[in-house]
Protein backbone atom coordinates (compact mmCIF):
# COMPACT_ATOMS: atom_id res chain seq x y z
CA UNK A 1 0.00 0.00 0.00
CA UNK A 2 1.38 3.29 -1.04
CA UNK A 3 0.88 6.55 1.44
CA UNK A 4 -1.68 8.00 -0.06
CA UNK A 5 -3.86 5.33 -0.50
CA UNK A 6 -2.99 4.59 3.63
CA UNK A 7 -3.85 8.01 3.95
CA UNK A 8 -7.37 8.12 2.29
CA UNK A 9 -7.94 4.96 4.66
CA UNK A 10 -7.48 6.70 7.76
CA UNK A 11 -9.52 9.61 6.99
CA UNK A 12 -12.84 10.93 7.99
CA UNK A 13 -14.00 12.32 4.75
CA UNK A 14 -17.57 11.31 3.78
CA UNK A 15 -18.49 10.25 7.39
CA UNK A 16 -20.72 12.90 7.65
CA UNK A 17 -22.50 11.96 4.54
CA UNK A 18 -22.75 8.08 6.31
CA UNK A 19 -24.10 9.30 9.12
CA UNK A 20 -26.84 11.69 7.77
CA UNK A 21 -28.17 8.43 5.65
CA UNK A 22 -27.98 6.25 8.89
CA UNK A 23 -30.51 9.14 10.71
CA UNK A 24 -32.81 9.98 8.02
CA UNK A 25 -35.12 7.17 8.58
CA UNK A 26 -34.80 8.25 12.54
CA UNK A 27 -35.48 12.17 11.47
CA UNK A 28 -38.60 10.92 9.14
CA UNK A 29 -40.22 8.89 11.68
CA UNK A 30 -40.37 11.59 14.36
CA UNK A 31 -41.32 14.07 12.10
CA UNK A 32 -44.29 11.72 11.12
CA UNK A 33 -45.11 10.95 14.32
CA UNK A 34 -45.06 14.85 15.38
CA UNK A 35 -47.48 15.39 12.75
CA UNK A 36 -49.29 13.15 14.05
CA UNK A 37 -49.81 14.29 17.02
CA UNK A 38 -51.22 17.81 15.38
CA UNK A 39 -53.75 15.99 13.69
CA UNK A 40 -54.79 14.19 16.96
CA UNK A 41 -55.09 17.67 18.68
CA UNK A 42 -56.61 19.27 16.12
CA UNK A 43 -59.48 17.07 15.93
CA UNK A 44 -59.47 17.32 19.47
CA UNK A 45 -60.25 21.16 18.94
CA UNK A 46 -62.55 20.61 16.07
CA UNK A 47 -64.64 18.12 18.08
CA UNK A 48 -65.02 20.77 21.12
CA UNK A 49 -65.47 23.46 19.03
CA UNK A 50 -68.25 21.43 17.24
CA UNK A 51 -69.67 19.99 19.98
CA UNK A 52 -70.05 23.69 22.11
CA UNK A 53 -71.50 25.48 18.71
CA UNK A 54 -74.46 22.40 18.39
CA UNK A 55 -75.27 22.90 21.48
CA UNK A 56 -75.83 26.69 21.74
CA UNK A 57 -78.00 26.24 18.28
CA UNK A 58 -80.14 23.51 19.95
CA UNK A 59 -80.97 25.95 23.24
CA UNK A 60 -81.73 28.44 20.18
CA UNK A 61 -83.42 26.98 17.90
CA UNK A 62 -87.30 27.62 17.58
CA UNK A 63 -88.26 24.85 15.71
CA UNK A 64 -86.30 21.38 15.48
CA UNK A 65 -84.13 21.17 17.68
CA UNK A 66 -81.78 18.32 16.36
CA UNK A 67 -81.60 19.54 13.04
CA UNK A 68 -80.54 23.11 14.00
CA UNK A 69 -78.05 20.87 16.47
CA UNK A 70 -76.52 18.84 13.58
CA UNK A 71 -76.43 22.14 11.06
CA UNK A 72 -74.44 23.69 13.66
CA UNK A 73 -72.18 21.40 14.77
CA UNK A 74 -71.09 20.52 11.02
CA UNK A 75 -71.15 23.80 9.67
CA UNK A 76 -67.39 24.67 11.28
CA UNK A 77 -65.65 21.43 10.35
CA UNK A 78 -63.58 21.15 7.18
CA UNK A 79 -64.41 18.86 4.68
CA UNK A 80 -62.14 16.24 5.78
CA UNK A 81 -63.57 16.29 9.24
CA UNK A 82 -67.19 16.87 8.08
CA UNK A 83 -67.46 13.28 5.82
CA UNK A 84 -67.25 10.95 9.10
CA UNK A 85 -68.66 13.08 11.53
CA UNK A 86 -71.31 12.11 14.32
CA UNK A 87 -73.44 14.70 15.92
CA UNK A 88 -76.07 13.48 18.20
CA UNK A 89 -78.12 16.38 20.28
CA UNK A 90 -80.45 15.75 23.42
CA UNK A 91 -82.25 17.10 25.94
CA UNK A 92 -81.84 16.08 29.35
CA UNK A 93 -84.82 17.09 30.93
CA UNK A 94 -82.84 18.59 33.13
CA UNK A 95 -82.93 22.04 31.81
CA UNK A 96 -79.89 21.34 29.69
CA UNK A 97 -79.27 20.59 26.00
CA UNK A 98 -76.48 18.31 25.21
CA UNK A 99 -74.24 17.68 22.15
CA UNK A 100 -71.54 14.75 21.49
CA UNK A 101 -69.84 15.06 18.23
CA UNK A 102 -67.25 11.67 17.54
CA UNK A 103 -64.63 12.41 15.02
CA UNK A 104 -62.45 10.59 13.20
CA UNK A 105 -59.02 11.28 13.77
CA UNK A 106 -56.75 11.28 9.99
CA UNK A 107 -53.92 9.28 9.31
CA UNK A 108 -51.12 11.49 8.01
CA UNK A 109 -53.28 12.92 5.17
CA UNK A 110 -56.88 14.66 6.73
CA UNK A 111 -59.65 12.81 4.12
CA UNK A 112 -58.09 9.57 3.33
CA UNK A 113 -58.42 7.11 5.92
CA UNK A 114 -58.76 7.49 9.83
CA UNK A 115 -58.03 5.96 12.54
CA UNK A 116 -61.06 3.33 14.16
CA UNK A 117 -61.60 5.37 17.40
CA UNK A 118 -63.05 8.73 17.32
CA UNK A 119 -62.51 11.94 19.18
CA UNK A 120 -64.97 13.17 21.56
CA UNK A 121 -66.46 16.45 22.06
CA UNK A 122 -69.38 17.06 24.54
CA UNK A 123 -71.04 19.90 25.57
CA UNK A 124 -73.93 20.95 27.61
CA UNK A 125 -76.21 24.39 27.44
CA UNK A 126 -78.72 25.65 29.79
CA UNK A 127 -82.39 25.66 27.78
CA UNK A 128 -83.07 28.83 26.89
CA UNK A 129 -87.16 29.61 28.19
CA UNK A 130 -89.23 31.09 25.45
CA UNK A 131 -92.49 33.26 26.75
Amino acid sequence: MNRRTAARLRSDSGQVAIELLGMAPTIVITLVLLWQCVLLGYTYTLAGNAADEAARAATAATGDRTAACRAAGEQDLPAAWRDGADITCGAGGTGYVTADVHLKVPVLLPGLIGFPIPVTGHAAAVEEVKD
